[in-house]
């Protein structure tokens, strides 16, 4: 367990000082979805997502919400309940659309703080050692609307304020946008599409340079980067579902899509311009009551480490749900896809509907 917080102290020390103007990786919090159907489904609700969870899919997916207002609230833990991850979200019906405001919060508490270990003589003491925790915060307003009049087109838009704090070391603010839209063809068919930090998301970053850096025979460490200010640039996220009823009480909802991000990457097709990777997932609903879920996101070409031959690792994921009236409990499991490990997180999630509620 301490190897494991001298590893996170290191990634969030290093992530901060190494801060640069453009980064392929920035606010990633925002990329992990909210909602344990989506994240069972590998992601596959771009174009079906219909609930008060869409903004972090797709806020088009509002414009499903009919009566009255829905609320949400979800929690999950990585890494063996290091990393603490929630999410609070509500959505109302108005007249000319659906207004939506969600909470995110991810969390690492306890982290040690070695920066002070070795005083200005070289020596260890290991009295200096301290704890803090580095959190990330992100509220979010979003607005979905049928422009024109159009019913067969949703589109919906988020607003994002961020907050990222690294303890005492560095803090900083960020804004920026989301848009999405989904068509309903005669067919049944379903196309959506997000194009997250649409405008790029800036986040300006005020570093401390007295609690970061420490001088260790006249030598200084850990200075404080030069770049104070960091832009995340947009992600595209498109996908394709269709509702196929098997009979009166089953049926059967896939979707399949790509995820591309305007960045070099370990994605399967990567160029300098853009990486693409594709996902799938589908949805086996029982009478709209009980739903087990399947999906597969985040291919990657990664290096094994110890035969140093190149092979495709993805993040599989699973889940089931059951519905009582207004009232949706849906749970799902997903490994972390990262560097092909074999970290599986759970994720629960509460959803109330008041318009079905009153109205069941």
């Amino acid at each position: 367990m301490m190897k494991k917080y001298f590893l996170l102290a290191s990634f969030v020390l290093f992530g901060t000082s190494q801060a640069q103007i453009i980064r392929k990786y920035s606010n990633e919090f925002l990329n992990i979805g909210a909602g344990a159907r989506g994240l069972a489904m590998g992601g596959a609700v771009i174009s079906n997502q219909d609930d008060v969870y869409s903004p972090m899919w797709n806020p088009a997916g509002l414009m499903s919400i009919e009566r009255d207002w829905q609320g949400a609230a979800m929690h999950a833990e990585y890494f063996e309940s290091i990393a603490k991850y929630d999410y609070l979200a509500y959505a109302k019906v108005l007249e000319t659309g659906v207004f939506g405001v969600s909470v995110v919060r991810l969390g690492i508490d306890n982290i040690l703080n070695t920066t002070q270990l070795i005083d200005p003589e070289g020596n260890i003491d290991y009295d200096k050692i301290t704890k803090f925790s580095q959190s990330d915060y992100a509220a979010i307003i979003s607005y979905a609307f049928n422009p024109a009049g159009n019913t067969k087109l949703d589109v919906g838009v988020n607003a994002k304020i961020v907050y990222r704090n690294v303890g005492k070391f560095a803090s900083g603010y960020g804004f920026g946008f989301d848009v999405g839209a989904i068509y309903k063809a005669d067919n049944g068919w379903k196309f959506g599409g997000m194009l997250r930090d649409a405008t790029t998301t800036v986040n300006f970053w005020s570093i401390n340079q007295k609690e970061l850096s420490t001088i260790v025979n006249g030598e200084e460490f850990n200075p404080a980067p030069t770049d104070k200010m960091e832009l995340t640039m947009p992600k595209l996220n498109v996908g394709a579902s269709k509702v196929f009823n098997i009979n009166s009480s089953i049926y059967v909802l896939p979707e399949a899509g790509i995820n591309v991000d305007f960045a070099k990457t370990a994605a399967l097709v990567s160029t300098d311009f853009a990486s693409i990777t594709p996902y799938a997932g589908a949805e086996v609903g029982y009478q709209k009551m009980i739903f087990v879920r399947l999906g597969v996101n985040r291919f990657q070409n990664i290096t094994d480490i110890e035969d140093l031959k190149r092979k495709v690792s993805f993040q599989p994921s699973a889940g089931i749900g059951i519905k009582y009236r207004g009232l949706t409990l849906d749970y799902a499991i997903t490994n972390s896809g990262i560097g092909g490990s074999n970290f599986y997180s759970n994720f629960f999630s509460l959803k109330l509907d008041m318009g079905t509620f009153r109205n069941d």
